[in-house]
């Protein structure tokens, strides 16, 4: 039998108020040397200084990063700066696109990393993964599994209502994602995790069934997506690869982020997508639109103001996107196919 290598985080902790027990956790996880804190100008407001307070009352010297636009070039610069101040882990205060960049830094500095979400827009908080404008690739690629995750239930509420529904975009897309995995071992004899698989459903089904908490933003509503978004980074760690979490209604999301000029939020075009690919699979996608829907998350190119040209266009180069057998197949779907999946479901009129 092969080795399968999992990692996975040492410490998850969700609920209110949470984030004051940032410094104590880095202290008992063994993290006692200079930290340093990535965030943005935004998320410093929003969480970021109350991270660094509970990181002097435990009495914790850091290193404050102030990044304006989380992309390649941000990465380089954290690890060099990693480099010269050598802290003992690097822990990212932020949005996805934030802790993407302090997740990437971390892995190329092999040091640990610490995820402090202060939206639940997309399953990054917690994945092994990282996906980082300007590296010249789309989808994620291997970067840091959290050694810890501090998801603070008051802080995520404060976050624009838009990227909770995007989050649970992005939870439903697992039901697709599973699917397409399924049928590459099946077809390709790719290594298919049933545990791993099971808990990216589980995580999908759960969000959908708590739509109407979500949609409220209940403090249950809020920790059941939170939870969710955290199993499903898990189960990429036991995967070893994000095919759990991530199909044919991605690669749709990533070829949307190609042809249009300003693509909606990744969660929202996930959502729209696992649509179409939950049509294609013969799964229930009346039930996911309705479900969405419920949750004022777009469910056509209207509601991601995109154009139906574009949706068809992303349709057809989806299966280019990455090396990765989906339900698109090998040769990926012809304009005329494209287009009539998006009307049979609803995307375009």
């Amino acid at each position: 039998m092969s080795i399968h290598l999992i990692n996975l985080p040492r410490r998850i902790v969700v609920g209110d108020g949470v984030l004051k027990m940032l410094g104590n956790t880095c202290r008992e996880l063994g993290f006692h040397g200079n930290l340093m804190v990535v965030t943005g100008d935004m998320t410093l407001q929003a969480a970021g200084n109350e991270a660094l307070s509970a990181l002097s009352s435990a009495k914790i010297d850091y290193d404050l990063v102030v990044i304006d636009d989380p992309d390649a070039g941000w990465v380089e610069k954290v690890v060099k700066l990693a480099q010269d101040k050598r802290p003992s882990a690097i822990i990212g205060v932020g949005g996805g696109s934030i802790i993407d960049v302090a997740k990437l830094a971390a892995a190329k500095t092999g040091l640990n990393f610490v995820s402090v979400p202060t939206s639940a827009s997309h399953d990054g908080i917690a994945s092994p993964r990282a996906s980082v404008k300007g590296l010249g690739t789309y989808g994620s690629v291997e970067a840091q599994t959290p050694s810890a995750i501090i998801a603070d239930v008051s802080v995520i509420k404060r976050a624009p209502r838009r990227l909770i529904i995007s989050g649970c975009g992005d939870v439903v897309a697992k039901i697709t994602a599973v699917s397409d995995w399924l049928l590459a071992h099946r077809l390709k004899g790719e290594y298919y995790g049933e545990y791993a698989a099971s808990l990216a459903r589980m995580s999908a089904h759960l969000v959908m069934k708590s739509a109407r908490e979500i949609a409220n933003l209940t403090d249950e509503g809020i920790r059941t997506l939170l939870e969710a978004l955290v199993s499903c980074g898990v189960a990429m760690c036991i995967a070893g690869s994000s095919r759990p979490c991530s199909g044919s209604e991605h690669q749709f999301s990533h070829a949307l982020d190609i042809v249009a000029s300003r693509p909606a939020l990744h969660g929202e075009q996930c959502g729209v997508g696992t649509i179409m690919m939950a049509y294609l699979h013969g799964l229930d996608w009346r039930r996911i639109r309705s479900v969405l829907r419920s949750i004022g998350a777009p469910t056509n190119a209207e509601g991601l103001k995109v154009s139906s040209k574009m949706v068809i266009k992303a349709l057809t180069m989806a299966h280019k996107i990455r090396d990765r057998y989906t339900i698109l197949g090998e040769t990926g779907l012809t304009e005329s196919a494209a287009e009539r999946l998006a009307r049979v479901t609803g995307v375009i009129e």
